[in-house]
């Protein structure tokens, strides 16, 4: 009997007042093509909202895409309710507009796994992805 592999789950969310998602929906189409499930929010999402999704859809990942420049706040705020949700092992990615700073801060803090910015190769985030699942196998 041939038993598939589990494919990985990705919530993509567009937290905040940020309405340009064209980089966001150019991600998930690359991850669902690498063969990973994804999940999109769609723009405007509260972070309850990020949380409680990343929940009910079972997610092995959750990806921030946030342009507007409010990632200091939402990042900490989802990853706090994400915790509270019980989901402290979920890969937390931000990606988005992200001074070197800022990025350095969240990742120290232990709010994101990582972070990925403009110009970063769509395969490395799925690299990246694709290891952390592979290592924990």
């Amino acid at each position: 009997m041939d038993v598939k592999a589990k494919k990985i789950r990705v919530l993509v969310a567009k937290p905040g007042l940020d309405g340009h998602d064209r980089g966001a929906r150019v991600v998930a189409r690359a991850l669902r093509d690498a063969g990973m499930e994804v999940i999109y929010t769609g723009l405007h999402q509260t972070p309850e909202q990020v949380a409680e999704t990343a929940l009910q859809e079972d997610v092995d990942v959750v990806g921030l895409s946030i342009l507007s420049g409010a990632h200091m706040t939402l990042a900490p705020k989802i990853r706090h309710l994400l915790n509270e949700k019980d989901m402290k092992d979920v890969l937390f990615l931000v990606g988005g507009i992200i001074p070197e700073e800022d990025a350095e801060k969240l990742i120290a803090a232990g709010t994101a796994d990582q972070i990925f910015t403009p110009g970063d190769p769509l395969d490395k985030i799925i690299d990246y992805i694709n290891a952390k699942f592979a290592s924990a196998e």
